[in-house]
Parts: structure tokens; C-alpha cells; sequence
């Protein structure tokens, strides 16, 4: 007899699997409860918080049996800090999980089309320390606790984890973290009103601190962000210009392996919980640094997009610059989504044209610098929205190149896209739930998937990357 499950109950149960994007599914004497956080082999103990046609989603209350998988975790704030999901698995394993994870949604979407080729999984060339972006917040890890600068706390909104040990960035950054944090928690003893913004009551001086670090050339980015609720001169007379005077010669000071290309004061006065800037003020150095990617060079501003994992997308853009070679000779080429202009320069070579649009102005005129900078001149980049500046290009593609972000392509902009009938099109995502719910329009409209390929840009954390190239074979049906 099955036993109903509902709300509140407890339930204990083993992980069969865990689907994307972290999404464990186990399989308990009363039914099935997706519970998040959980690996594969695990026994859990869970609470039901949703429950509907024998079907429950449940939070995981305790771990009461590791995973035969398990090995341990070599960072101290495993399951405390909510970064990572899979630090406590062998990088073998984790290859093993995304895989499948990405061939059962690509198998479910392309259903009626058994013959398209999954080539796996490609890994990151480095495991530790690959990530050239973090972005930590600070706050308190415990209600009115000494100051924190880190990552949010697993399955929580408020609560920050000084993250001084963390493993997937390298040592510079946890140096860096380390220094900004105790300077502004001394202050904080010397009386100094300097406070970190708290998000429910919009108040608060200190938000998020940027680090930017090139793989290749080791430059490095700092950027503290702050509202403009500027602390009161203590009775000393110590200013918010001596403040950050101070921290600047604190960094500088710092025995790092990178070299410090600039030092920023960001102001963001956004009641959203985003890093993101109203007005910048240099420090130190320049606003900029450069990384370089498969011979090209390119300069990264602080907010601009470029890949978290520079070798990692040597593997990813290598891979797509294969899925097209040859293709694309002689041939005006659409990058849609095309950030700092990335993937457009890496395929200028071989093409007529390279057209990239990007809704983020500061990394379409870094692109455009990008493009000076590698003596590329046939790259042009345009600011603004896919769907809107789609209506404005009067040239044609012959092949397009999709890099949505997350939540994938805009349904209406994705009709337009459609309807170029470009052969071929090569769509790259970082989301492949959002990649599978696009490919249904393009399936529908006389494309098919030739091959598709995942490769690993985030270890031990549940995101992967996907490429798919798609060949049209048809006609539209509207």
C-alpha cells in the first residue's frame, strides 16, 4: 500500500540520482521526494514541504549515510557554504553525473530524433582554483555576528560565510578576501561606523567585493562596492577618503603571485541584491585587465561577461570553433549574446563578417576595443537587445551563433531567428533545462540536432556548459 505523503512529514529514503541542475530524486517507502543538496548513494532524512499526485519536494534535514561515491571534501566549508554541491565526490564522478544528466535531457527533447551524436562530456583542464571571477558579499553569519565577507550560507538569503579557505578560487583571492575583511572588522573595534548594507532593511555601507584574476597573464581586479550611506566621521575625523586610502595601501601591500592591474570604489545604490555599478571611482591602476584566450588577447572591465574559467573556455570555445570549421569561410556569421566579443573574434579568422549583439553597453565597447586589440577587422558590435537590434542589421546570416544567458533565448526574439533560416546554428548554453525548452521551437521549424557535447567550465558545483550544432532541413510551419 502506498502511503500519501503531505506536508511536514518526515521522510528517510536513498538518492537513485540526481538530476540537473541538483535535483535529487529519492526513492522512499512512501514515494519518491526530489530533495536538493543530496549525492547520489546517499541515505537522507527529509522534510516534505510540497506534496501533490504522489509526487513531494522535500528539504534535506540530515545525511544519516554518506554515498559509496564520497571521498572527503578538501575545503572546510563544504555544506556550509552554498558555492558548491559536488566538493565531496572525485572529479571522475562528477563528470559521470553531468553527462547523464545532459544526455537524458537532450535524449527526452530529441525523442523523435535518434540519430543525433552525444559526444560526452569534456573536463576542466584544472579542477582547483579555476575560477577568474568572484564576487563575495558581506554580512554576518550569525544574527549580530562579527563582520563576514564570503558566499551565502546553503539554503540561505542572509546568513554570509567567510569563505578564507575556498578551493575553486587560488590563493590571491583568499589573501585578498582575508585582508578586506579584517581591515574593515578592525575599523569596526576602532568605533568606526562602517556597516555592511543589510538587504531586508536597506541600510548599510558595505556590499560586495569584486576580484577579478587573469589565468594567463595573472593581472588582477579589485573592486569594493558600497552604497553611498557613507559612515559619519568618527570623533577622530576619519573619512570615508582615509578609509579607502587605507585599504587601498592594505591591498597593495599583499604578497600576491598576480600582479595588481586596479583597485576600484564601486557605488551601487540598487535595493536588488546585484553587483553592479551607478558610478566607479579608480583607486589604483586601471579600470581594466587583460586575459588571453586560444592567441587572442582580450581587455576585461569589471562588470563585462567573460567566462569564470579561462582554461575551462579554452576547452568550450576550441570545441565550438570545431563544430564550425569550415563552415563559416566566406560567410556573414551572427554572435547573438556576444558579451566582450569572445567568440565573434575567435571566428573572424575564418569568416566574411562577424556581427555580435550585446545588451551590455560596457562589454559591447570592450569588444570593440577587443577587436582593435587583436587587429581584427571584420568584427562589428552592437549594443542593445537581441530582439530589438535584430530588426536594425540589414545584412543576412548565413550561420548564427547563440550564447544566451541562463534563463536562455527570448521566445520572441527566438521566432526571429528562426525565421533567417540560416543552415546552420551553433547555440552554446550554460543552462541546458533553458537550452531543451528552445530546441522544441527549432525542432518545430526544420532544424535538427547534428551533435551536441557538454563540457565541464564549473567543477563541483551542479552548472555545466552545452554546445549543440543544429542543420536546417526545412521549412517553417508558421
Amino acid at each position: 500500500m502506498v502511503i500519501k505523503m503531505k506536508k511536514g512529514q518526515i521522510l528517510e529514503g536513498i538518492v537513485q540520482r540526481v538530476d540537473f541542475p541538483n535535483k535529487g530524486i529519492v526513492e522512499t517507502e512512501e514515494g519518491i521526494c526530489v530533495v536538493k543538496n543530496t549525492l547520489p548513494g546517499q541515505r537522507v532524512k527529509c522534510s516534505v514541504n510540497k506534496a501533490r499526485k504522489g509526487k513531494a519536494e522535500g528539504r534535506l534535514l540530515e545525511v544519516i549515510e554518506p554515498s559509496f561515491l564520497e571521498i572527503e571534501s578538501p575545503c572546510p566549508h563544504f555544506g556550509i557554504c552554498g558555492g558548491c554541491t559536488y566538493l565531496s565526490l572525485p572529479y571522475e564522478e562528477q563528470l559521470v553525473i553531468k553527462e547523464q544528466q545532459v544526455k537524458k535531457l537532450l535524449d527526452t527533447a530529441l525523442a523523435e530524433q535518434s540519430d543525433y551524436r552525444f559526444e560526452g562530456i569534456r573536463p576542466s583542464p584544472v579542477c582547483f582554483g579555476y575560477r577568474n571571477k568572484m564576487e563575495f558579499s558581506f554580512g554576518d553569519e550569525v544574527k549580530d555576528g562579527p563582520l563576514s565577507l564570503g558566499m551565502h550560507k546553503r539554503g540561505s538569503f542572509y546568513d554570509i560565510v567567510s569563505v578564507t579557505e575556498c578551493q575553486i578560487v587560488d590563493e590571491d583571492y583568499r589573501k585578498i578576501l582575508k585582508c578586506v575583511r579584517d581591515y574593515f572588522a578592525a575599523l569596526q573595534e576602532q568605533d568606526v561606523p562602517v556597516q555592511f548594507y543589510h538587504r531586508l532593511r536597506h541600510t548599510g555601507y558595505l556590499r560586495h567585493l569584486l576580484v577579478r584574476k587573469a589565468a594567463k597573464t595573472g593581472e588582477i581586479l579589485i573592486a569594493l562596492v558600497t552604497t553611498t550611506q557613507i559612515p559619519e566621521q568618527s570623533a577622530g575625523g576619519f573619512s570615508e577618503a582615509a578609509m579607502l586610502e587605507g585599504l587601498k595601501d592594505a591591498l597593495l601591500a599583499l604578497p600576491l603571485r598576480g600582479k595588481l592591474a586596479g583597485i576600484l570604489h564601486t557605488k551601487n545604490d540598487s535595493v536588488a541584491d546585484v553587483v553592479q555599478s551607478d558610478e566607479t571611482e579608480i583607486l589604483y591602476g586601471e579600470d581594466y585587465f587583460f586575459e588571453e584566450l586560444l592567441g587572442l588577447k582580450f581587455r576585461i572591465s569589471p562588470f563585462s561577461f567573460f567566462q569564470t574559467n579561462s582554461l575551462g573556455a579554452e576547452v568550450l570555445y576550441q570545441t565550438a570553433r570545431d563544430y564550425i570549421a569550415g563552415s563559416a569561410a566566406d560567410k556573414v556569421v551572427f554572435d547573438l549574446y556576444s558579451g566582450t566579443g569572445t567568440i565573434a573574434q575567435l571566428m573572424a579568422p575564418v569568416a566574411k563578417k562577424v556581427i555580435g549583439v550585446e545588451i551590455v553597453e560596457e562589454a559591447v565597447e570592450s569588444a570593440r576595443k577587443n577587436a582593435e586589440l587583436n587587429d581584427l577587422h571584420n568584427c562589428e558590435f552592437l549594443a542593445g537587445d537581441v530582439l530589438k537590434v535584430l530588426d536594425t542589421i540589414e545584412e543576412k546570416p548565413d550561420m548564427i551563433i547563440l550564447d544566451p544567458p541562463r534563463d536562455g533565448v527570448h521566445p520572441k526574439a527566438l521566432h526571429k531567428i528562426i525565421r533567417y533560416g540560416v543552415e546552420q546554428i551553433l547555440y552554446i548554453s550554460c543552462k541546458p533545462t533553458s537550452l531543451v525548452r528552445d530546441l522544441e521551437a527549432f525542432l518545430g521549424n526544420g532544424y535538427v540536432v547534428e551533435k551536441a557535447v557538454a563540457v565541464d567550465m564549473f567543477p563541483f558545483t551542479g552548472n555545466v556548459e552545452v554546445i549543440i550544432k543544429m542543420q536546417y532541413c526545412g521549412k517553417e510551419k508558421n
